[in-house]
């Protein structure tokens, strides 16, 4: 079965799931150059619409997530004055089999985890 990648984002501050939320996603090649794969914008349950990487594109290989937060967090009055501690948040990881990868991550204001869900 060919793999794919899906992604979610949960405000934990908030309690709720991260609506509107731009997620980009890299390809990390020889050398740590990136090459942007996809953009999407999370929806009313912090999930893409579809596989952010579907499976007609996988390949295995280092991928790295990036988590526009810094919008998403002014845009729920989350920010603050001033500068925001956190803006983009990335996540680098390696894909190793032809599987289904889960990457989320849980955000607030000022600070996130994640792990590999299924």
């Amino acid at each position: 079965m060919p793999g794919y990648l899906t992604t979610h984002v949960l405000d934990t501050a908030r309690g709720v799931p991260a609506e509107g939320l731009v997620v980009m996603l890299f390809r990390i090649g020889e050398g740590g150059a990136r090459e942007g794969i996809a953009q999407m914008v999370t929806n009313e349950d912090g999930r893409t619409d579809a596989p952010i990487l579907p499976k007609e594109d996988f390949k295995t290989g280092a991928y790295e997530l990036v988590f526009h937060a810094g919008h998403y967090l002014k845009a729920t009055m989350q920010g603050g004055d001033g500068e925001l501690f956190l803006n983009e948040v990335p996540i680098r990881f390696t894909m190793t089999e032809e599987t289904h990868y889960h990457v989320p991550l849980l955000l607030s204001p000022y600070s996130y985890s994640t792990y590999r869900g299924s």
